[in-house]
């Protein structure tokens, strides 16, 4: 299977490209290139896909772009790993401490999608 894009891993299921440092166990991501100078000091590693949301905003934009309203989100990631990106999914307003997962997507590479149902 070919991963949805180069910062998703080849593995089944798929998981999110990063790098840990050598020296001080942090994480970045996107994953550091190979061909990059710094690379021998860092090492593979895949982030999980599972989070929660730390801040988000709801995007309005203008009625004249057709686009409908869509949410910008933080998410915490173990690791730590804090994303930025769209989540999609949340029913009725987010919230801070949603549980969500990030997911492939072809425009962006990836999104989240809320894993909770709000009352």
């Amino acid at each position: 299977m070919n991963s949805p894009s180069p910062i998703w891993t080849s593995t089944t299921p798929p998981g999110l490209a990063a790098s840990r440092h050598l020296a001080n166990d942090e994480i970045f991501f996107p994953a550091v290139l190979a061909d990059s100078p710094l690379a021998d000091q860092f090492q593979d590693t895949t982030l999980s896909v599972e989070g929660r949301v730390y801040s988000f905003t709801i995007m309005h934009p203008s009625p004249k772009s057709g686009l409908n309203p869509f949410v910008l989100a933080y998410v915490d990631l173990p690791g730590p790993v804090r994303l930025f990106g769209r989540l999609n999914g949340s029913s009725g307003r987010p919230f801070i401490g949603e549980k969500c997962r990030v997911i492939a997507d072809e425009t962006f590479g990836y999104v989240f999608e809320s894993l909770e149902v709000r009352p």
